[in-house]
């Protein structure tokens, strides 16, 4: 009997002590993660941005619970607000890019109960829904002057409109962009679809593109409510699709070209950066297997050697013209919403 007992008190020991180091190495991830967040957003906010690199970084703030700054990055997305509705626009950019930081603007606006930001948010959701230009089917347009509709477009409008409740109109939005450029034999996305010639005009496989998609997709997931699983479900065969289809493109080093299906294309940082918060935010809502974990961990590992001694992700497609490795604020916010999303 007393041996008994002493084999319990040894084993209740032994678990408590075990509990204990995985409590202590959960705090060290944690704790790496919120300095990687911290110096990714001091450089950020060194960045000079355009509004979707406005929006995005104001998710990526969002996610990672920096309440005062989301608030700080709305109100001034309000100074740079044109009469149509757009926020943020320093430049013309794209129809949809200001919706990047919807989402975030909304939430703001809740926080604060500012009337005059939750009419800029509601200018905004209008902009989306009744004016910017589109298809005949509705389907939105990402250029003005030329009727495209780009891969980057899966994270403009739906993850927004989700977030607003407009589940129907999010959910449209997508299996338009789904219809034109979805490649179902290469298992990887077009970049842009010409709806004026009715065809591709740059069918290439470009990683950036896949990387909004996973990300947009995971978000929207996230926002349906349960009674509305067949949507749930039928996205996240979708974002599983996608996600697999880079992942057969995955280097060697946890990062992929910047034309996933293109070795001659240059080593790109940020599709690692966003598949894995895409990966992560899909284990955690249940529609990616566990084992989908490790090979976020990976590429994860990879991004982070790519972040030098000031903070910044080097080796993402970078700004202003996307099209060579370099730096930009979405290379920032991806590492933050990475980071966010990765902690357990």
């Amino acid at each position: 009997m007393q041996r008994r007992r002493f084999l319990q008190v040894v084993a209740v020991g032994t678990a408590a002590a075990a509990a204990g180091a995985l409590r202590g190495a959960r705090a060290e991830v944690r704790s790496e993660a919120r300095e990687r967040i911290a110096r990714a957003t001091a450089a950020a906010l060194a960045m000079q941005r355009k509004d979707w690199e406005q929006g995005v970084l104001a998710q990526a703030l969002l996610e990672a619970g920096e309440r005062e700054r989301v608030i700080q990055l709305t109100r001034a997305a309000m100074v740079q607000a044109r009469p149509d509705g757009r926020m943020g626009v320093v430049v013309e950019g794209g129809v949809t890019d200001p919706a990047m930081g919807g989402a975030a603007y909304a939430q703001a606006a809740r926080w604060t109960g500012d009337t005059a930001m939750q009419a800029a948010v509601e200018r905004l959701r209008v902009w989306i829904r009744e004016k910017a230009p589109r298809g005949a089917d509705g389907i939105l347009y990402h250029t003005f002057g030329k009727p495209e509709m780009w891969s980057d477009g899966f994270n403009g409008a739906p993850p927004f409109l989700a977030a607003m409740g407009d589940y129907d109109e999010a959910l449209r939005q997508i299996e338009g962009f789904r219809a034109r450029l979805w490649d179902e034999k290469r298992q990887l996305l077009a970049h842009i679809w010409d709806e004026g010639a009715q065809k591709l005009t740059d069918a290439r496989a470009w990683g950036g593109g896949h990387g909004w998609a996973a990300a947009g997709l995971s978000r929207v997931i996230a926002s349906l409510p349960r009674e509305r699983e067949a949507d749930r479900k039928r996205l996240a065969e979708f974002a599983r699709a996608i996600i697999d289809g880079c992942l057969r493109h995955e280097r060697a080093d946890g990062l992929f070209h910047d034309v996933v299906d293109d070795e001659a294309t240059f080593t790109e940082t940020n599709l690692a950066q966003m598949l894995a918060y895409a990966i992560y935010r899909g284990v955690k809502d249940g529609w990616l297997e566990p084992v989908y974990r490790a090979r976020a961990d990976r590429m994860r590992e990879a991004a982070r050697g790519k972040m030098d001694a000031e903070g910044i992700v080097q080796g993402v497609c970078g700004a202003p013209e996307f099209n060579a490795p370099g730096i930009s604020t979405e290379g920032q916010a991806f590492c933050i919403l990475m980071e966010a999303a990765g902690e357990r």
